[in-house]
């Protein structure tokens, strides 16, 4: 794996950034609705307060100029200040990382453990009931709304069993259920892929040659076969994982657990834009750089990959 194939896809990565910058910029700007109005909205302003405060926000400039200076910002580490609170985008953002960071490798342990399983499970059972079991199994993990499997964790595990809190705000104990909510839909698309990839393999050249030489069936499927299906699982993993980073808001909202993705409704209620610009560039950022090393451990597992990288 070369230099070459590194800096390509470090610019790849600085190339997706600027464009989800851009486009939260003006995305964010085609929306109904005037920001001051809605800052204002409670106080019961006059109209010529609300001008005064669109002038104040620098909402009455040209839009290549908010869009220069915004990226300026940008360049220079600054995502500027919420509108509704007076305080810097960053920090606030980085109060509720720690929540969100926390959520998303629980449920990506979850997601990894139960997908891996599964897939391996319903590959080397293949035609059986065991096949046809876990992959329904995976099907419904991938189907069912976040929302309304929280909802029945709710109800069955906390108000009726009683084994863990309704709320995922708290120690481990409160971190189970939203964990296992978002590890049960993300283990779907990991089964599937699993499954699909182990059977490829099992038919592999280099794996009957390593059962005819006596090997265990268990050295053989965890040492070679894993190994060799590894990459694409870690693939879609990091992708759901970019995605978990980004704002879980669904299961937030269920759980009232503090987060990003909470960070962003009430800023997108108030139409606090620098804060919403805020996550979505943190979201991006964390999308691109697990992929990022994603991409590099991928090619590093693929001997196919590392010779089309050189």
């Amino acid at each position: 794996m070369g230099v070459g194939y590194v800096g390509r896809r470090l610019l790849s990565a600085v190339f997706v950034l600027w464009l989800a910058a851009s486009l939260a910029f003006f995305a964010l700007k085609l929306t109904p609705g005037d920001p001051a109005e809605a800052l204002l909205a409670a106080s019961g302003a006059t109209p010529e307060e609300v001008a005064e405060r669109r002038a104040q926000l620098g909402l009455d400039d040209p839009l290549w100029l908010q869009y220069v200076r915004y990226l300026t910002d940008l360049a220079r580490g600054d995502l500027g200040q919420s509108w509704l609170h007076g305080r810097p985008v960053g920090r606030m953002v980085l109060e509720q990382l720690g929540p969100t960071v926390e959520l998303a490798v629980a449920a990506t342990g979850v997601g990894m453990a139960l997908g891996i399983g599964l897939g391996t499970l319903a590959a080397v059972r293949r035609r059986t009931w065991v096949d046809t079991a876990a992959t329904a199994v995976a099907v419904v993990g991938l189907s069912t709304p976040t929302y309304w499997s929280g909802l029945l964790a709710i109800l069955f595990f906390s108000l009726h069993l009683r084994w863990f809190p309704a709320t995922g705000e708290g120690g481990l104990r409160h971190l189970v259920l939203p964990a296992a909510v978002l590890g049960f839909a993300l283990a779907g698309s990991i089964a599937r892929l699993v499954r699909a990839r182990v059977a490829e393999v099992l038919g592999s050249p280099f794996v009957l040659a390593a059962r005819a030489r006596g090997l265990p069936g268990r050295h053989v499927l965890f040492v070679h076969v894993l190994k060799a299906a590894a990459g694409p699982a870690l693939a879609v993993t990091a992708l759901q994982f970019g995605f978990l980073l980004g704002g879980a808001v669904v299961t937030e909202t269920v759980f009232a657990r503090r987060g990003l993705g909470r960070l962003a409704v009430e800023a997108i209620l108030w139409r606090d834009l620098p804060v919403v610009r805020g996550v979505v560039l943190v979201g991006a950022l964390a999308y691109v750089g697990v992929n990022l090393l994603a991409d590099l451990l991928h090619a590093w597992l693929d001997p196919r990959l590392r010779e089309g990288a050189s």
